[in-house]
């Protein structure tokens, strides 16, 4: 079981004194951590007699705030493990929702923001009507292709060079989207009961896809700053991990970007804990911020430092969700077992849609850099609205990818996404990006409506906070669906 000194719980709550009266200020702010996602739910707490010398308060003020987590359902006292941390459950809860994480319909009032993902790029249709001529030549074929036309993955191979990682069509494995490949790639390196190593916070359907596969997810923290190399380390060292998920390019829901110097370094570590890399790349053509060369800021791939590592790829966030093509670049030792694996999954990829993403991935960096720009446009005025309707969140405008990842002042998240839509919009609760749930104070808002909706979406979102600060909920609760 996990646990935390008691110095260590002392250090995260910091030298500010406690609000009056003690217990609650003691218990506010353990509560705080756990809703930040900094202390993780199953950790097992230091003794009160050791938190009462740590702290330099009484045995009954400690004991008290202690009492008041186990009220909240913050605290559950186990036989033989003392006190833990986890979560309220219940319909006002902030436990994490077990469903699937697959979007739902909103009213047409209402706007949707569980969404990150942008309306099809301009090119789509175009890229559709060529593919269209071409599709009569498969049509005397079976089309059932579980490594993918060999078009397709000589595409992905030529997008990959380009990139500076050399790869063979061989070594691609065409999916239907990149949560596919996902699965796939668990299956074949991995057996029931494994753990794997995920970033926290993180992509929730990644989080329900390791579960549901009966592997056990073991969360690494995510700082502001990015990745804790060390903290990585650990983690492998005390799950025996067997896999790691990373999304080092414009992650999700933060929007980091991993530096070379990291990728290194992570990719030493995971070699030495002989777990496999499985490297997330959904977002890497969204770099949104220029680099030295004028173009986007990029940094070359993770495979790159780490060859055995398996890459996923998507069309879905590049250039539209309803393109339902992915890919797996798999190290060459890997690629027959990720092949049988994905064939337990589905029979093949649609061939239209591989002919589409031939065609898009041909057209380069012109259609590219068109989609940047409007994914830019919607940052920057999704950012003005929010600085506008609410300041008094906290975010760090991303180089990258779809995503705001806003701290609260309060741990209201929960509260928040509840009421959001009585207000007009829908938002995904923060504790349904953490591995194990927390996460209470932070909010993610995509920014894929269009620029001259951005202000309406941070009116509506202020009106949310407000109710969330203090006014009766007025929807029922639901745990929004994402994708």
């Amino acid at each position: 079981m996990r646990t935390i000194s008691a110095r260590s719980l002392a250090l995260l709550l910091g030298t500010a004194p406690l609000p009056r009266p003690a217990y609650r200020g003691l218990a506010d702010g353990i509560r705080r951590l756990v809703s930040d996602g900094r202390l993780l739910v199953g950790t097992r707490l230091p003794s009160e007699r050791t938190l009462t010398t740590e702290l330099g308060l009484s045995r009954t003020t400690v004991g008290a705030a202690l009492d008041a987590l186990r009220d909240e359902g913050f605290v559950a006292t186990r036989r033989g493990s003392g006190s833990v941390v986890c979560l309220p459950a219940g319909p006002s809860g902030l436990a994490l929702s077990q469903a699937g994480l697959i979007p739902t319909d909103v009213p047409p009032d209402v706007i949707d923001l569980t969404y990150a993902a942008l309306p099809a790029a301009a090119g789509v249709t175009a890229a559709y009507e060529r593919a269209l001529t071409e599709l009569p030549r498969h049509l005397a074929t079976a089309g059932y292709h579980p490594h993918g036309l060999p078009e397709a993955r000589a595409a992905v191979a030529a997008w990959f060079d380009g990139r500076g990682l050399p790869t063979t069509p061989d070594q691609v494995i065409m999916t239907s989207g990149a949560h596919a490949g996902l699965s796939a790639v668990l299956r074949a390196e991995l057996e029931v009961g494994d753990r794997v190593l995920i970033e926290s916070p993180t992509y929730p359907n990644a989080i329900v896809g390791v579960r549901r596969s009966a592997y056990r997810a073991v969360p690494t923290q995510l700082t502001a700053r990015g990745w804790d190399v060390d903290g990585i380390e650990l983690g492998l060292r005390q799950s025996g991990a067997r896999a790691a998920y990373l999304i080092p390019d414009h992650q999700n829901p933060t929007g980091l970007l991993m530096p070379a110097a990291t990728r290194r370094a992570v990719g030493d570590v995971l070699r030495g804990a002989r777990a496999v890399p499985v490297i997330d790349e959904t977002f890497v053509e969204l770099g949104l911020d220029d680099g030295a060369d004028g173009g986007p800021a990029r940094v070359a791939p993770f495979a790159v430092s780490a060859p055995e590592a398996h890459t996923l790829g998507s069309a879905g966030k590049t250039w539209w969700g309803g393109l339902r093509v992915g890919w797996v670049r798999a190290p060459r030792g890997s690629v027959e077992r990720v092949i049988e694996a994905r064939h337990s999954l589905d029979l093949g990829t649609a061939v239209l849609e591989q002919l589409v993403v031939v065609d898009l991935l041909t057209q380069g960096e012109a259609l590219l850099a068109e989609r940047r720009r409007e994914a830019r446009a919607r940052r920057d005025a999704i950012v003005e609205a929010l600085r506008r309707h609410v300041p008094e969140w906290r975010f760090t405008v991303p180089g990258g990818g779809l995503n705001l990842w806003c701290e609260l002042p309060d741990d209201r998240g929960d509260d928040l996404a509840r009421v959001a839509e009585s207000a007009g919009v829908r938002l995904a609760r923060g504790g349904q990006f953490g591995v194990e749930g927390g996460l209470g104070r932070f909010v993610r808002v995509p920014f894929c409506v269009a620029p001259d909706q951005a202000d309406e979406v941070g009116r509506r979102l202020a009106e949310a906070w407000r109710l969330a600060l203090g006014e009766r909920p007025t929807t029922r609760e639901v745990s929004p669906l994402i994708a």
